[in-house]
């Protein structure tokens, strides 16, 4: 099954809609909006999926839903992304990791993975 690695944080950060002012409930939004996508998969995929939400500071509270895992990252939560996809890259399941951040990307990209950018998984 596909994996689908979000980071939370640049997703969340890509809209300007207040979430400054509560991280972790923008956070729990972002959780809740991406529940279906576990059974449905992206385009890319068109099958079901695994997807975990890497998060970090204030959105450390956020907990895991029955269909998205939360990992907190315990120190930056892009070096925690790219732990997981350092990981899940000799399981030779497709990974897709979804941000904007370019330095994020560079780091990733070595694993042969697909980036996603978070109009990917924002509606």
């Amino acid at each position: 099954m596909p994996l689908l690695v979000i980071d939370a944080a640049n997703v969340v950060g890509s809209v300007p809609d207040g979430w400054w002012r509560d991280r972790a409930g923008a956070t729990t939004r972002l959780r809740d909006s991406i529940s279906g996508l576990s059974a449905t998969g992206l385009p890319q995929t068109g099958s079901p999926i695994d997807v975990i939400l890497v998060v970090e500071g204030k959105a450390r509270t956020v907990t895991s839903s029955p269909t998205v895992q939360v990992h907190v990252a315990p120190h930056s939560g892009d070096d925690a992304i790219v732990e997981l996809v350092a990981e899940q890259s000799t399981s030779g399941r497709p990974i897709y990791v979804v941000t904007a951040d370019r330095g994020l990307q560079r780091r990733v990209a070595a694993y042969g993975v697909e980036i996603l950018g978070p109009h990917s998984v924002r509606s």
